[in-house]
């Protein structure tokens, strides 16, 4: 393998691993609210079972990110490079500032920026485009409807029951957290696997486009560890900044957010698990009392899913001028400084 794609591998898999600390919160915040599970016992289960999320429902969603949105005979190794590193930068910028924004729209964002700087936006798929941004933006309005009337069944095929079932909802976490583990490792990780395999035709290592069985490896690996380490401030923030949640919105929350993103996976829709267990998290709450819900916090994540594609799509933008006019601009400096 060339240098730049070793680079640009090494880039993919950091990003992934960051996603996985990202959006472990994502995952575990509702049953570590909720008291059913320690967060060490929720996250070590929640790694284990993302990673296996690809090998057993597939990689649809890894076809859809790198075979379906850009050309790949008109693109280059760097513009890939530029696209992962505005998306690794404003994860961790997001992160060290506590705010649950989308690693998916980071992604995109870059791509938009990258491609359409680096190689014109004629090279982006405008189908392929349009599927992922349907999905991106429909998804979180889903998770929220279905949020509510999940928890409007629950409650309704709960009446009467005694404090106890309380219990119940606490223990059948475990089965709604590995669903939405299972479904985030299938959806998330798969997105570095695209563009991977994206890399790996640019550079003509492969033929055609098809995702080689190391590659979901390593993906899987590298969103699974980042999920063990945890990311403690988004946990926080998901899990008590918008209502204090009960045994029973953990249950309704994680049901309703495996389903959405499950569904997503299977046709080869990318979404933010971030965008859906937020919203479903609010739909849960509404469900009981709108007023339930700290609209105020929501607010604040939604503006930052907003800004997420256009920033990052303007740092990538910067990144792939620069790698691409990096000797002439020395060149110019150089000059200007008679060095």
């Amino acid at each position: 393998m060339p240098t730049i794609l070793i680079v640009m591998i090494a880039l993919a898999i950091v990003f992934d691993f960051l996603n996985g600390i990202h959006d472990s919160s994502n995952i575990v915040a509702t049953m570590i609210s909720s008291r059913a599970f320690s967060p060490r016992v929720a996250l070590g289960v929640t790694a284990l079972t993302e990673f296996l999320g690809p090998f057993i429902f597939g990689v649809a969603v890894a076809t859809t990110i790198g075979d379906e949105i850009v050309t790949a005979s008109a693109i280059t190794l760097n513009i890939l490079i530029a696209a992962l590193t505005s998306a690794i930068i404003w994860n961790i910028i997001t992160w060290f500032l506590g705010i649950p924004s989308s690693s998916s729209h980071a992604l995109i964002g870059g791509l938009i920026g990258a491609v359409g700087i680096g190689a014109g936006f004629d090279a982006i798929e405008l189908r392929g485009m349009e599927k992922i941004l349907i999905a991106l933006f429909t998804s979180p309005i889903i998770g929220l409807i279905l949020g509510y009337l999940i928890t409007k069944l629950v409650y309704f095929l709960a009446r009467g029951a005694t404090p106890k079932i309380n219990w119940f909802f606490k223990r059948s976490q475990i089965i709604t957290g590995i669903a939405l583990a299972l479904s985030h490792g299938t959806n998330d990780s798969q997105k570095t696997m695209g563009i991977i395999t994206l890399g790996l035709v640019t550079a003509g290592v492969i033929p055609t486009f098809h995702v080689p069985l190391w590659v979901i490896t390593a993906s899987a690996s590298a969103i699974a560890l980042g999920t063990a380490l945890g990311g403690w401030k988004l946990i926080k923030t998901l899990g008590s900044k918008f209502y204090k949640i009960r045994p029973v919105h953990g249950f309704s929350a994680q049901l309703t957010s495996a389903l959405v993103i499950l569904g997503a996976s299977l046709v080869g829709g990318p979404v933010s698990t971030t965008q859906v267990v937020s919203s479903s998290i609010m739909g849960v709450g509404s469900a009981e009392r709108v007023s339930k819900v700290r609209w105020g916090v929501a607010k604040e994540i939604v503006v930052a899913w907003i800004i997420t594609i256009p920033a990052t799509a303007l740092m990538a933008a910067g990144l792939i001028y620069l790698i691409d006019n990096g000797a002439a601009i020395s060149a110019f400096f150089c000059n200007l400084f008679f060095c």
